[in-house]
């Protein structure tokens, strides 16, 4: 008796484990997936809904295993091994050199969507021997479940922060190996005698290929990285939140989070002037600054140039970010150092979260530094809530500035910012600027003062002077440049068709997806 609950064991125990490496396998493949490819929740949507449905068939599939359950069950877990193990692996390979690996990753999702279907009526069907029926059911579920829950927890505490992409996936592959070795000896007497000696080798070549695998890992997936850049890839790190890659040109270089450009040492100051600098000069006395995102420390270089700011408050949401903004000598080099600085203080938070629960600080300043809003939880941080959150943060005649993506890229996405930072109570004020490195550029820049005109507020900014401070590009003439777009009609856009962006009514991300971003 005690036995036969000792082999039950050991298949609900085979079954806690493939529901771990299972779930996680997923994980890895949604996060490639919006690396590679973007729009996280469209992926992580896409990505678990397929792998539910190849469950599904899976299961379908398996009432024609009628033999041979245990080398079969066997069998899935060592093809599992290598397929969740090499998934990474794969994904970069392909992304170097084709243009095919969104198909590959979905397809890896229907596989061990496909697998992992097959393997549970497997278990159930051969645990039927040791237990009845609603016992056997329910208990096999139960760890699937509960192991997919451990790795939900792995996957954000763990694999994807410490391990990484390169290492996760053969964390996993190893785990379903385990499993097929400890089914193997426990189960051994069930096997045909003829399949035991070609299932050894089996094993043994699965090994032997997992081991070669993890060696030589991190080589490939470093020159699948290296190929996604032009440059010279001289720091990359998976953090819990992006992928942050830092290449080199000579003795310039280039920032990318999930592979999208944020900077460029040769322009950036034709980015960061225009971010800091005219709404630091519209104000009349700057003391207390809010920067949300700016980890790379550009911007609070240029805040640090004026003797009225007492104090800057930095809200980032990854540490990982500010914390090579504070210690990678190529960021200190870039941002002199500003990252350090004693006026600065940094909160590693949800920028919108942090507005909602810091109720005692209040700015003379908002500068808004974020990545582009291609997905619903970016889009969030430009929605008519979150500039509402900005709007009483702000002190008496306080102003507000964000990067915007491209006034002629993502033009409706663009005038959609505007027109949702008007419906939070802003009096704003487009720019933009031509950045050699990133193209077309834009800001929106809003007052809190409501008795002060668009057009009045306008001939303030074109009236801007910066003989007071060191600048490497902007000037007065910059200023006119900045607020001018010509025609308004260039685009053929019917404003009156351009929504708010609400939080309940997420239309911004749409409009920026939907841009002209061939053309970039």
């Amino acid at each position: 008796m005690e036995y036969l609950k000792s082999n039950s064991f050991v298949l609900k125990s085979a079954i806690f484990a493939t529901g771990f490496a299972g779930i996680v396998a997923e994980y890895v493949l949604s996060t490639l997936a919006t690396y590679f490819i973007g729009n996280s929740v469209f992926q992580w949507t896409m990505i678990v809904s397929l792998m539910l449905f190849c469950m599904g068939l899976g299961s379908r599939l398996s009432q024609y295993f009628t033999k041979n359950l245990v080398r079969n069950f066997l069998l899935l877990e060592l093809a599992l091994s290598l397929i969740v193990a090499f998934s990474s692996v794969l994904v970069y390979t392909l992304a170097a050199i084709s243009s095919y690996y969104d198909l590959v990753i979905y397809l890896l999702s229907m596989l061990v969507g496909l697998l992992i279907g097959l393997e549970i009526p497997l278990v159930v069907r051969i645990n039927k021997e040791y237990e009845d029926l609603k016992t056997n059911i329910s208990s096999i579920l139960e760890k699937d479940y509960y192991g997919s829950l451990l790795g939900g927890v792995f996957f954000a505490f763990i694999g994807l922060p410490i391990l990484g992409l390169t290492y996760t996936p053969f964390i996993l592959g190893f785990i379903n190996f385990f499993v097929a070795c400890i089914v193997f000896y426990r189960f051994k007497g069930k096997m045909i005698k003829k399949q035991f000696k070609p299932m050894l080798g089996s094993i043994g070549i699965v090994l032997t290929i997992l081991i070669a695998g993890m060696s030589f890992t991190n080589d490939i997936i470093t020159w699948g990285e290296q190929k996604k850049y032009k440059d010279k890839v001289v720091y990359a790190n998976q953090s819990k939140y992006q992928k942050i890659v830092l290449t080199e040109w000579k003795d310039e270089h280039w920032l990318y989070l999930n592979g999208n450009l944020q900077f460029c040492s040769i322009d950036e100051e034709m980015y960061h002037e225009p971010l800091v600098h005219p709404i630091m000069q519209a104000h009349p006395n700057p003391q207390k600054i809010l920067i949300l995102g700016g980890g790379d420390g550009c911007a609070v270089r240029e805040l640090l140039k004026y003797p009225s700011v007492d104090k800057i408050d930095m809200v980032d949401l990854d540490p990982n970010m500010t914390n090579l903004g504070k210690n990678n000598p190529i960021l200190i080099d870039i941002n002199e150092g500003s990252m350090n600085s004693e006026k600065l203080t940094i909160y590693n938070k949800d920028a919108y979260v942090h507005l909602e629960q810091d109720t005692k600080s209040f700015y003379d300043v908002i500068i808004i530094d974020l990545p582009d809003p291609r997905s619903v939880e970016l889009g969030r941080l430009y929605s008519h809530e979150f500039y509402t959150l900005c709007r009483r943060k702000l002190r008496p005649n306080g102003l507000l500035i964000t990067q915007s993506g491209s006034p002629y890229f993502a033009t409706k996405a663009f005038q959609c910012i505007d027109l949702t930072m008007q419906s939070a109570g802003f009096t704003t004020v487009p720019m933009h600027n031509q950045i050699i490195s990133m193209g077309e550029w834009g800001w929106i820049i809003g007052t809190k003062n409501k008795n002060i005109s668009k057009e009045t507020f306008k001939k303030q900014l074109q009236s801007l002077q910066f003989n007071s401070i060191t600048t490497k590009w902007i000037n007065n003439e910059a200023m006119l440049l900045l607020t001018s777009f010509g025609k308004k009609d260039f685009f053929n856009i019917d404003a009156k068709k351009i929504e708010v962006n609400k939080i309940q009514n997420p239309v911004l991300y749409q409009y920026y997806l939907k841009g002209n971003w061939d053309l970039y």
